[in-house]
């Protein structure tokens, strides 16, 4: 990584213990605080770690172009990295998602292509954006970032699973809303590299369980529910598989600003209301991690926060 540029910003944030949150007689709850990087989000990490190492293996070279089909966060994330190393990079993104995270990739400087919505996130919208960004990605000069394909990405999340390791020690449950999969079982990676293999809980929003029983559905939690099998998410490792109702998660992002200064968005929420419900049945002894994937900041106007 480039440690003379903005991309040397990119990992090392903090941890809070939400003690006010955790349950009587319940495990101890952290949270790792991913809005501290340079965008607002822990995508900072797989967007460094694809893009350098395409660079890397001459795959990828200063002027071509980046595609990504993204709700935002990704594509904020590539469009950053992207402006610091040379790359032009065209998202296609959608109204159903935060106007905020269109504004900042259109800040660094990003072509945002925009696939119109019933301003719900449903498996039809992800599969057009999929498909145009396919066809995008075709054109000479162009590169697929491929956020639910590429290796590089699982690779990027790495770092965050031993810098909570260097932390806290040890850990006995990880516990993540899945999008790709990759930022749950990179994290994992990284605190098994760690000498650390707690349990792995995945998340999923109730409003499309198809993780949980094969059906997915129209949900308004950014960032994760996609609608087919998290790429990245590898089963055999997990504990288990939990539903949050998206309701309960927006109402826990408003609790956790006001209450713990705590500021994300609805993953962050929906990623707490589970640990607290997990830290419960762990009981006394235990510690609970779980991470706040972005900063509220990027839903401001929108339906969280009003």
């Amino acid at each position: 990584m480039q440690t003379d540029t903005a991309l040397g910003a990119i990992g090392g944030t903090p941890m809070v213990r939400l003690q006010g949150f955790e349950p009587e007689g319940g495990a101890e709850i952290w949270i790792k605080m991913e809005g501290g990087n340079p965008t607002g989000s822990m995508k900072d990490r797989m967007a460094v770690s694809v893009l350098t190492r395409a660079m890397e293996r001459g795959d990828l070279t200063q002027g071509d172009r980046v595609v990504e089909y993204t709700g935002g966060s990704t594509g904020t994330a590539l469009a950053f990295v992207s402006a610091v190393l040379g790359l032009r990079f065209t998202a296609v993104f959608s109204d159903a998602f935060s106007r905020s995270k269109q504004q900042a990739m259109d800040a660094f400087g990003a072509e945002v292509l925009v696939e119109p919505s019933d301003s719900t996130i449903t498996p039809e919208l992800i599969q057009r954006m999929k498909s145009r960004a396919y066809a995008l990605a075709a054109e000479p000069g162009s590169f697929y970032a491929d956020q639910f394909g590429s290796p590089d990405v699982r690779a990027g999340y790495i770092p965050m699973g031993q810098e909570i390791a260097a932390r806290l020690g040890r850990v006995d449950m990880l516990v993540s809303a899945v999008g790709t999969g990759a930022a749950l079982m990179g994290t994992a990676d990284g605190l098994a590299k760690a000498g650390q293999t707690p349990d792995v809980i995945a998340l999923e929003p109730a409003q499309s369980p198809l993780l949980t029983t094969g059906k997915g559905g129209p949900h308004k939690v950014e960032g994760i529910g996609v609608g087919f099998e998290p790429p990245f998410l590898d089963r055999t490792r997990l504990t288990d598989i939990r539903t949050v109702d998206q309701d309960a998660a927006f109402a826990m992002c408003r609790r956790l600003a006001a209450e713990a200064g705590v500021f994300g968005g609805g993953s962050t929420g929906l990623n707490v209301v589970a640990a607290i419900d997990l830290a419960r049945e762990l009981g006394p002894g235990k510690r609970v991690v779980t991470i706040s994937c972005d900063t509220g900041a990027k839903y401001l106007g929108g339906h969280i926060y009003g």
